[in-house]
């Protein structure tokens, strides 16, 4: 630790000081002296009640953490084959999750043979794609993985 340091706070007058004089202020005052940015020349301190400093940092990190959004990601599947009215009703979903915030991750899922549909499920992902234009935007346009063919759509920032 450096013998000279800047030290800032309530009920302090701001300088710089040795390090066993600002000891001996804190001490004085009971309280803590706490480094708050050790990279300065000097480094600054602070005196202040240790314990008091931990809560309100951890407090405000708690804040910080809490404005932050966290992304859901939400699924529907499709076979190749789907018929209209499924394909309605899986569109509705698809809008509740959109306009909730959540990532949309639709697929056709191909069993056994049904892979020989790949154009009919790329098409069936494209028109979800179109239908749902307004509520959010394709992030990932259909790609074939192993037996499903996925693409992303996320929601539209209001």
């Amino acid at each position: 630790m450096a013998q000279e340091l800047r030290l800032v706070g309530e009920n302090v007058e701001i300088g710089v000081y040795s390090l066993n004089k600002a000891l001996a202020l804190a001490e004085s005052l009971e309280l803590d002296l706490v480094e708050i940015s050790p990279n300065a020349k000097p480094p600054v301190c602070k005196i202040l009640e240790y314990k008091k400093f931990l809560y309100e940092q951890k407090k405000r990190e708690k804040v910080l953490k809490a404005k932050t959004s966290k992304i859901v990601l939400k699924e529907i599947r499709f076979g190749p084959n789907t018929d209209e009215h499924d394909y309605e009703f899986k569109k509705k979903h698809a809008e509740k999750f959109l306009g909730e915030g959540a990532k949309l991750k639709a697929f056709v899922f191909f069993k056994g043979r049904s892979i020989v549909f790949k154009e009919q499920g790329q098409i069936l992902l494209l028109r979800l794609a179109q239908d749902l234009e307004d509520l959010g935007k394709v992030e990932q346009m259909p790609i074939l993985e192993g037996k499903k063919m996925s693409i992303l759509i996320a929601p539209k920032k209001k």
